[in-house]
């Protein structure tokens, strides 16, 4: 059974900016000196790709409409982390916690 499955894409809503999500994604992922550290690699105005150890991918992405931000963060090896940077964002008005 794939455990996995349901865990590769995780999103949520939150009250920031898209450009306000990647900057807490890159402070959240970058500081940390332990194994699951992500470095930016590859970045944009609505996406960011940080790479971790063993050449791990962490996707995370954001676009804004109707008054929240929907993010999406994807990664095979990190979903706990993930969830973790998830649920650290303020959730948008109106939206429910996960």
């Amino acid at each position: 059974m794939n455990y996995q499955r349901g865990k590769t894409l995780q999103s949520a809503d939150t009250s920031l900016s898209p450009a306000e999500v990647l900057s807490a994604a890159k402070a959240f992922f970058g500081p940390r000196n332990s194994v699951y550290a992500a470095f930016a690699e590859k970045e944009g105005p609505n996406h960011l790709v940080m790479r971790g150890q063993g050449g791990e991918e962490v996707i995370v992405a954001a676009y804004a409409e109707g008054g929240r931000t929907t993010v999406s963060g994807s990664s095979y090896l990190f979903d706990q982390q993930v969830a973790r940077f998830l649920a650290s964002l303020p959730i948008a008005s109106g939206a429910s916690a996960a």
